[in-house]
């Protein structure tokens, strides 16, 4: 408002003081219409309808939630993020509110967030009833490991941020280059899939069964998730790995450079596997292989020109 006027022009008088006066209340008030018509109110992934406003200082909690609201270039606006959002780099250099499973909701809280947008399955129990007992707003957003649950997440967390075009250009994007890696290994026979099983880690060699994102990202991918006879993640025994018999065996990244073949495959019920045979180990980063979110789609391609070498040739 000040840069519409020129000192140099203004006249002592009480006409343009009059005037002046009545521009300022004028855009005063317009200012108050446009802060309220800037208010969203979405229904979350718990059915829950919630009014957002013009959130400014906002806490994400969920990998693929940041990254979500990066890629729409609302970057500027987090002012936290749970442990795991360490993309982009911008994010990793934010505060942390600890994991999503074991927030410190006094952290939170402290930071005077006027916005929670959160992955459905954040904990513990006793932190979202404190969450929900104060009166910062909080969505929740559906885990949903799918293509059509990524554009989803993309389409909820647009509204939030009142940037709904800009989502739709971000999920245009993601939805051609998700088709384009899964169509990668559409063409290969069922006999000729490589079956596939990720850990989480070596300690008690918990495997991924189905509903999982680890099993949806191995089936985009082109792979077969023997573990998928069961629901959710369970115990392997080595006799059961010796029955599923997988060629590749999958797993995150531990921040150190690890895990590597010769720790992986010194594990007694991974060394009698096929997968032993040949050294087969595939390490990927936690976020960007199972998150599910604007990145995935290039996950499923790594991870697909990974377990069949010869698709990678002019892709």
């Amino acid at each position: 408002m000040a840069t519409s006027l020129n000192p140099g022009n203004v006249v002592a008088c009480r006409s343009t003081s009059y005037v002046a006066t009545l521009a300022l209340s004028f855009l005063m008030v317009a200012s108050i219409f446009c802060s309220n018509a800037e208010a969203a109110e979405v229904v979350d992934a718990r059915g829950r309808q919630v009014e957002t406003g013009p959130a400014k200082r906002i806490v994400t909690l969920g990998s693929d939630i940041t990254e979500i609201a990066y890629a729409l270039d609302a970057g500027n606006r987090i002012v936290a993020v749970d442990r795991g959002s360490k993309y982009p780099q911008a994010a990793a250099e934010k505060p942390n509110v600890g994991y999503r499973r074991k927030l410190s909701v006094e952290g939170l809280a402290a930071l005077d967030p006027d916005l929670i947008i959160a992955a459905e399955d954040i904990g513990p129990a006793e932190a979202v009833d404190v969450l929900s007992s104060l009166t910062i707003p909080i969505v929740y957003v559906p885990e949903d490991n799918s293509r059509d649950g990524i554009l989803r997440k993309i389409d909820l967390v647009a509204a939030v941020l009142d940037l709904k075009q800009p989502g739709t250009n971000l999920s245009r994007r993601v939805m051609e280059t998700f088709d384009a890696a899964a169509k990668l290994t559409a063409d290969i026979p069922e006999e000729k899939r490589r079956k596939v099983v990720f850990f989480h880690g070596l300690v008690r060699l918990t495997a991924a069964g189905s509903g999982t994102a680890a099993d949806a990202i191995i089936r985009y991918a082109g792979g077969v998730n023997p573990m998928a006879e069961v629901v959710g993640y369970k115990a392997a025994s080595e006799e059961k790995l010796i029955e599923l018999a997988p060629d590749v065996i999958l797993m995150m990244g531990d921040g150190k450079g690890g895990p590597t073949a010769s720790e992986v495959f010194a594990v007694p019920a991974l060394a009698a596997t096929p997968a032993a045979k040949t050294k087969a180990l595939l390490v990927l980063d936690g976020a960007y292989m199972i998150g599910f979110g604007p990145r995935t789609a290039d996950a499923v391609r790594d991870l697909a020109k990974a377990l069949y070498p010869e698709i990678a040739v002019g892709n």
